[in-house]
């Protein structure tokens, strides 16, 4: 049990201290590491993990790290994972903001070059996690017309629709709809064969 914790406290020390950019950025690292690497997670379940994570308030790698180290080690896994992913950040911006003042990064071109530098490979780490969900969720020719559209609604900054909590709520309640069909179509077809054998 003990050997669980400190892995989880390691890998999300390491995905903590090497992402820049933020919880989008760290879920292509987040994958690799807990799906494909450690294989704590299932493809599918990482992605239902990781829609969970983004409805929740809070940091998305937090919300990941919690839900992950739950998912193996209960309590004690969720603190030994949260406290992997958030210390990397608390002790840089700490150290950022004992040694570097906002006048010295705009005014040091070495840091200043080195801030733009990171900036397309941050675009970078966002899109490829986007790419995989939409792989692991299905999303196909016949589906992509949803999430583009909701996208570009979300854009618009038009009053109510730009709301991205409106497309959580409503995802939510279709998925619920949809569970309920589904769930009732297989009890149907199942009443069906047995009334058949009889």
């Amino acid at each position: 049990m003990n050997n669980i914790c400190l892995k989880l406290f390691l890998t999300f020390l390491k995905i903590g201290a090497f992402t820049f950019g933020g919880g989008w950025a760290m879920i292509s690292i987040i994958e690799k590491e807990i799906v494909d690497k450690h294989k704590w997670l299932g493809r599918e379940e990482f992605l239902d993990q990781l829609a969970v994570a983004q409805s929740l308030p809070g940091i998305l790698a937090v919300n990941i790290s919690v839900a992950v180290g739950d998912r193996l080690r209960g309590m004690k896994g969720s603190v030994c994972a949260a406290l992997g992913t958030i210390l990397p950040s608390f002790l840089i911006i700490l150290v950022i903001a004992v040694f570097l003042t906002p006048d010295m990064i705009k005014n040091n071109e070495t840091v200043s070059k080195i801030f733009k530098g990171i900036r397309p490979a941050v675009v970078a780490l966002i899109v490829a996690p986007v790419i995989s969900s939409a792989k692991a969720a299905k999303i196909g020719w016949k589906t992509v017309a949803i999430p583009v559209a909701v996208a570009l609604l979300i854009w618009s900054r038009l009053p109510v629709v730009s709301n991205p909590i409106l497309y959580i709520v409503l995802g939510g309640i279709v998925g619920y709809v949809w569970f309920r069909k589904q769930h009732k179509a297989l009890h149907d077809n199942a009443e069906r064969k047995g009334e058949q054998k009889q």
